[in-house]
C-alpha cells in the first residue's frame, strides 16, 4: 500500500514560546500582506532528525539558538499546496507535511537576527498570541494552523 503522504515534502515547523506565554512570528519577506505572519518552518536533510532540522531550520531562519524543548507532535501534519505554488523546482510535491515542535526560548531578544543566513526568510518579526496564528498565515496552511494551536494550547501561560 502507498503512503497517503508520500507526495508530501517531508518539513518541520517551530513554535517559539517566549517566558511570558506569547509565541514568535515572522513576516515572510517580500510577502504582501495581510496574509504573511507565519512560525518558523523548513525541510528536513535526508536522514536528518527532525528535532535537529526543527533546531537548524530556527537558527537559520531568526537567529535563535538558546532555546529549551516543550512538546512536539508526533503525527504528520499536511497541507496542499495551491496550484500557484511549487516552491521545489524539479519535484511535483502535492504539499508539505510537518512535525511540529514547541521550543521555549531562553535567550535575549538581541539574539534575534534575521540575516543571519544568507536567504532571509523573514524581514520583521514579533511576539504574538497563540490563538492568532489561523488568521495570520495564507489561507492554505490555516487547517494545518490551526491544528498546531491546538495541540500547543496547553502550553501558553
Amino acid at each position: 500500500m502507498t503512503d497517503p503522504l508520500s507526495q508530501y515534502r517531508p518539513n518541520v515547523g517551530v513554535v517559539l514560546f517566549h517566558p511570558d506565554g506569547r509565541v514568535w512570528y515572522g513576516r515572510r519577506a517580500g510577502t504582501p500582506g495581510p496574509h504573511n505572519w507565519q512560525f518558523p518552518q523548513g525541510g528536513v536533510d535526508d536522514g536528518e532528525d527532525y528535532e535537529a532540522a526543527a533546531r537548524r531550520e530556527l537558527a537559520e531562519e531568526t537567529g535563535v539558538t538558546s532555546i529549551e524543548p516543550l512538546a512536539e507532535i508526533q503525527q504528520w501534519i499536511a497541507y496542499d499546496f495551491p496550484p500557484d505554488v511549487r516552491p521545489t523546482p524539479g519535484r511535483d510535491w502535492r504539499g508539505q507535511k510537518q512535525k511540529w515542535f514547541a521550543f521555549r526560548f531562553t535567550g535575549e531578544e538581541s539574539e534575534v537576527d534575521l540575516e543571519r543566513h544568507g536567504d532571509i526568510e523573514f524581514d520583521a518579526w514579533r511576539w504574538g498570541r497563540l490563538d492568532e496564528a489561523p488568521d495570520l498565515v495564507v489561507p492554505f496552511k490555516r487547517k494545518a494552523y490551526e491544528q498546531v494551536v491546538a495541540a500547543f494550547a496547553a502550553l501558553v501561560v
